[in-house]
């Protein structure tokens, strides 16, 4: 079937013939070796937990930045393979470089102070706590 499904619409005919030039973010995946941040959320409680893929990636290249509500991580990959044999030319050599983001925001607000962040095996881990919010609801403001 040409890689087409029943009942599947066809939005757009280029899709099916032309995926990399309708997808260019597909292209850059391929060509930063297929890196891409998959997370997974979960609410507990006062705390939400992250975690994050990042096959292959230094603990020294994560940068996780908190907004309020917004969470950002961003990594660099690089990776160079090289294969020499004696005597022998070179007939493939594999380098990638590149830089992957995530951005999510979540329904309340993180408290930046108490956040706890762990890397191991791959996997970026994070605790973000809720900040604590007035319990009162809205705020009546005096006018003068």
């Amino acid at each position: 079937m040409n890689g087409l499904r029943l009942f599947e619409p066809i939005i757009n005919p280029l899709e099916a013939v032309l995926p990399r030039f309708v997808d260019p973010w597909r292209l850059e995946k391929e060509l930063f070796g297929g890196t891409d941040i998959r997370v997974d959320i979960v609410e507990k409680g006062d705390i939400y937990k992250v975690r994050a893929d990042l096959p292959g990636v230094k603990k020294e290249d994560i940068n996780v930045r908190i907004d309020g509500n917004i969470v950002q991580i961003d990594a660099h990959t690089e990776d160079a393979k090289e294969f020499k044999e004696n005597g022998g030319k070179v007939l493939r050599c594999e380098r990638y470089y590149g830089s992957v983001s995530r951005t999510f925001s979540l329904a309340d607000d993180v408290d930046e102070s108490k956040v706890v962040a762990k890397y191991s095996d791959g996997v970026l881990s994070l605790e973000l706590p809720k900040k604590a919010t007035s319990k009162s609801g809205t705020k009546r403001i005096a006018i003068q």
